[in-house]
């Protein structure tokens, strides 16, 4: 999760800053957190005390041999909130 982290703050898409300050999705309705992901296309979002992760509003913001798996966050008024996605590596048929 640290590798995530330190790999987004050098491809630019967030500063460290982003997963230490600010509430967590705790205290943000599923609509907040889903709106930070449709205006920002990709966060780090904190969803405990010390959990976070890079969520993303599609595929269009994962790196190379990558993809969005589909992700869920809870909320403050939701258990269970459709964020979006998680960027993970994409396995390559290699022919063998």
């Amino acid at each position: 999760m640290r590798a995530l982290l330190v790999a987004a703050v050098a491809a630019g898409f967030v500063t460290g800053a982003d997963a230490q300050s600010g509430s967590t999705t705790l205290a943000m309705t599923c609509a907040q957190v889903r709106g930070i992901l449709a205006s920002r296309g990709a966060a780090v979002l904190r969803t405990g005390p010390a959990t976070y992760d890079r969520y993303v509003r599609d595929g269009s913001f994962c790196a190379f041999q990558e993809t969005a798996r589909p992700a869920w966050v809870r909320t403050a008024d939701v258990a269970q909130c459709p964020v979006g996605g998680v960027c993970r590596s994409v396995e390559i048929d290699n022919g063998r």
